[in-house]
């Protein structure tokens, strides 16, 4: 079978480039071993999101009383909550499986390997080999749960984000190695349906990769819910012989003992570039990772890659964009290469976090002279009335010419007020444009506002 495209995975990178690619008039199908969507839809992003939002509930129920809501008797029914997340996920798979048929685009199930000459090898389940040729095969298989030497996983004790989403009771005590997206979110997902979680956390600050005043408050949030944090601290290694888990964790001060039913490793991800054919056409690799040009070609004619394999953020919206990118310069177009200084960062705990751009400390280092402005949602009308006064939004401009280096939040919703930040960086706004423009009152988004004009020194609610 002759294609335009073959895209290999269909995760949110290879799902989104074959839709594309079909509506640019390519013929095209997409090689997946396992469901449709990939990790994000089956076992990342969405159900996660799911399993996020009972936890939520749960706590809403809780305080209802302070809603002025009796609420007479409730329990987190935890298999009950996975089994939700699952059909979520489910739900999800079978919506791409209509995107598919209706973009009349063929799904292969098996696992690709590329080979010389546009050839594409695809191994069934049952051990068939079936081979197809496409003018473009695009390499679109993600990542998956990066795992320490001292920490192998065994997903019973020592467990990856995957068994994380799907155990079958309730652990009492748990240990969360890593303080990324993954980490923090399923710390805040058990902790709150009553696990004793631990976060271990290598670098001197939980999500180090947020601005520090981000941290610091998430931090101060996680502890006040009942969350143990550990920074600057390592896991050594698990002793796993006896019922529980005794995780040995080296701190400034010397070796601690924390035991726990079960140690969740999310120290980050591994790309999946084994088994694809990449030595034997003659891929180049670096560090792990496919090297491609800015519009996804790699070293081979005929050969892209996009997503958690190549360089860059292993975000699911980066890997969507990459893939539009690369099928509109296969077809002829002329797309711009994505900004990756531009991309935002959520992570889905309570209190969300979401932010772009550059941090306050690396605008500085930088060489850029800076305003920073903060607004927190304790003085936020909107925030006050929903009970969610918790976080803040902090902006940074640059004070020569106005330009937005970035924004950072910490609260309630903020995942939904992020895109304003990322179109206005697009579209090259200033401070003032943003101070200037009317935002609705009383919404968590006028704290943008706000924030900006605590930067231009014209803040009214502070």
């Amino acid at each position: 079978m002759n294609y335009d495209v073959i895209v290999i995975g269909s995760g949110p990178g290879g799902y989104v480039t074959a839709i594309r690619a079909s509506q640019l008039g390519l013929k095209t199908a997409v090689v997946e071993a396992e469901n449709l969507g990939g990790i994000c839809l089956n076992w990342g992003c969405i159900p996660t999101k799911a399993l996020l939002k009972s936890a939520q509930v749960f706590e809403y129920i809780q305080h209802a009383a302070d809603y002025g809501v009796k609420v007479n008797g409730h329990e987190a029914d935890f298999s009950a909550i996975i089994k939700r997340s699952r059909g979520v996920a489910d739900g999800m798979s079978k919506g791409i499986q209509f995107l598919m048929k209706k973009n009349k685009i063929d799904v292969i199930t098996g696992w690709g390997k590329i080979k010389k000459g546009g050839k594409v090898e695809v191994k069934s389940a049952d051990g068939k080999i079936a081979e197809y040729s496409a003018k473009h095969i695009i390499l679109a298989t993600g990542a998956r749960s990066r795992e320490l030497p001292n920490l192998p996983q065994d997903g019973k004790k020592i467990i990856g984000y995957r068994q994380a989403m799907n155990l079958e009771k309730q652990p009492k005590s748990m240990v969360v190695v890593g303080s990324g997206a993954i980490g923090v979110e399923f710390a805040y997902f058990y902790n709150s349906l009553g696990t004793k979680v631990t976060v271990v956390e290598f670098l001197p600050n939980i999500v180090p990769v947020e601005d520090e005043d981000v941290s610091k408050n998430l931090e101060r949030s996680f502890k006040k819910s009942g969350i143990n944090i550990m920074t600057n601290a390592s896991v050594e290694s698990v002793d796993k012989s006896g019922d529980i888990c005794k995780v040995n964790v080296k701190t400034a001060t010397g070796t601690q003992v924390l035991e726990a039913e079960v140690v969740l490793s999310a120290v980050g991800i591994t790309p999946n570039i084994e088994n694809l054919g990449l030595e034997e056409v003659g891929v180049k690799t670096d560090k792990g990772r496919v090297v491609v040009d800015e519009f996804y070609r790699t070293n081979i004619p005929g050969v892209y890659a996009i997503g958690d394999i190549v360089p860059g953020q292993a975000l699911a919206h980066v890997a969507s964009a990459e893939g539009i990118i690369c099928v509109e310069k296969i077809a002829g177009h002329h797309p711009e290469a994505l900004n990756y200084g531009n991309i935002p960062g959520c992570t889905y705990c309570t209190p969300e976090i979401a932010s772009v751009g550059l941090t306050e400390k690396a605008a500085k280092e930088a060489g850029y002279e800076i305003k920073v402005g903060k607004f927190p949602f304790s003085a936020s009308g909107k925030a006050s009335a929903a009970g969610a006064k918790d976080g803040f939004v902090k902006v940074i401009f640059d004070a020569k010419y106005g330009e937005f280096l970035g924004c950072h939040m910490i609260g309630t919703n903020v995942t939904e007020m992020i895109a304003e930040a990322v179109v206005a960086r697009k579209l090259e706004t200033t401070g003032l444009e943003v101070l200037k423009a009317v935002h609705p009152h009383p919404t968590m988004s006028e704290a943008i506002m706000e924030a900006t004009a605590d930067a231009y020194g014209e803040v009214i609610h502070l």
